[in-house]
């Protein structure tokens, strides 16, 4: 019993660590684009979408029921399974985010749960009609959805906006920015907090702590609020260097219109039950916003390399949490082995990250050149009427500075 509830204490330490991941990898989804167009300043962004986070994971518990109750079959679940699920999500994230790509959470958490179940009680352990209908559909339609609205509010703005100021337009879409930003933030921590609120009551059912069937404890939902909201206060800055610059140069009617779409769907699948992945959600509204501007593009280099990581997140945590659970397998010895490779790795992972330190000083500096594509259509195509001159610059983008200075272009 002494070592059941020290196994199950790691657990949920573990789970909390996620939690904390979670956080700093996902303030891009909330933040980027508020930031990229200087809606507010980097710290003030991170800090206000920290307190929104906690909020918004009192808010329901439909995501956190699905997790526990729908995904897997929680009754052959043991907690040394639901351990290396995590040692799968965590190192997941952490080693996208070294990279700055903006990978789901969600998926990673799922993939390591998926691949933990099977090799511990078989493929029959896991509820497939779940798997497809409220986790693989939602990250299909999620991202095209909200692209859709983004790059369809993006054109209406710009319409409305034609004969409008173009100084006292931009300051207005600034404030609507800020509100979207703290909409996402809520959202976020009403969809993802609820997360590992479901990965902890996972726990604690395959403990014999809960009934199954619960609902998660109060004392559940406060530690993974305050554990999201401290993460995100820490701020994932590769990725929302990513996601504001290095996705598309966004203006702030493009970045009003992809938190808002972004924010609508998020809160929609949160009352729905959908495990939805905040961070496609956002991606695909940049985007869509990115194409809405005339004139605007996206990289699709950037964007390349986010889709592969998108594809990979659930097998690859799978896998990860398959290993994992073999290991643990073998008795307390091989769940202290798998530990100690856990903080390894994410030792070694923010010891290589600190060769390159991306900061609230230098996160809306990028090195991402743009294609030959992306450049012919920025300099044939003219930018909307009302557009104020200082921000015409991010018609063009910016040429590398490998190229002589006689061949950039000039506005």
């Amino acid at each position: 019993m002494e070592n059941f509830s020290l196994i199950l204490a790691i657990v949920v330490v573990t789970a909390l660590a996620f939690d904390f991941t979670n956080g700093f990898h996902d303030t891009a989804n909330a933040m980027a684009t508020t930031i990229s167009t200087g809606a507010l300043k980097p710290k003030v962004a991170v800090a206000m979408s920290a307190v929104l986070n906690l909020v918004g994971a009192f808010l329901s518990v439909e995501v956190a029921n699905t997790i526990s109750k729908g995904l897997v079959d929680e009754t052959g679940i043991r907690p040394e399974v639901i351990f290396a699920a995590l040692v799968g999500a965590i190192l997941w994230n952490l080693l996208t985010w070294l990279v700055g790509l903006p990978s789901s959470s969600s998926h990673a958490l799922m993939g390591g749960l998926i691949g933990a179940t099977i090799a511990s009680a078989g493929v029959g352990a896991v509820h497939g009609d779940a798997l497809v209908t409220k986790v693989l559909i939602p990250a299909i339609a999620a991202p095209l959805v909200a692209g859709i609205a983004a790059f369809l509010g993006t054109r209406l703005t710009y319409s409305l906006g034609k004969k409008a100021d173009g100084q006292a337009a931009a300051k207005g879409y600034r404030t609507g920015q800020i509100a979207s930003a703290g909409l996402v933030s809520l959202a976020h921590g009403t969809n993802d907090a609820q997360k590992t609120m479901g990965i902890i009551t996972l726990a604690l059912v395959a403990g014999g702590v809960v009934a199954p069937d619960s609902d998660p404890p109060m004392w559940v939902i406060l530690s993974a609020g305050l554990a999201i909201a401290l993460g995100t206060y820490l701020g994932g800055w590769r990725i929302i260097r990513t996601m504001g610059k290095g996705l598309t140069d966004l203006q702030p009617q493009q970045g009003f219109a992809a938190q808002t779409s972004a924010a609508t769907v998020i809160l929609a699948s949160s009352h729905l039950g959908f495990s939805l992945s905040t961070t496609h959600s956002v991606s695909g509204s940049v985007m869509g916003a990115g194409l809405g501007r005339k004139g605007g593009v996206v990289r699709w280099s950037t964007a390349t390399r986010m889709f592969v990581a998108w594809g990979l997140t659930l097998p690859a945590a799978a896998l990860v949490g398959a290993l994992a659970e073999y290991v643990t397998g073998f008795g307390t010895w091989g769940t202290a082995v798998v530990a100690v490779f856990l903080v390894a790795s994410s030792a070694a992972i923010w010891k290589i990250s600190r060769r390159e330190v991306v900061d609230h000083t230098n996160v809306n500096e990028t090195d991402e050149a743009p294609g030959v594509v992306t450049t012919a259509i920025a300099a044939v195509t003219p930018p909307p009427a009302g557009t104020p001159a200082e921000d015409l610059s991010a018609t063009i983008p910016a040429p590398s500075s490998s190229e002589p200075a006689s061949s950039q272009a000039t506005v």
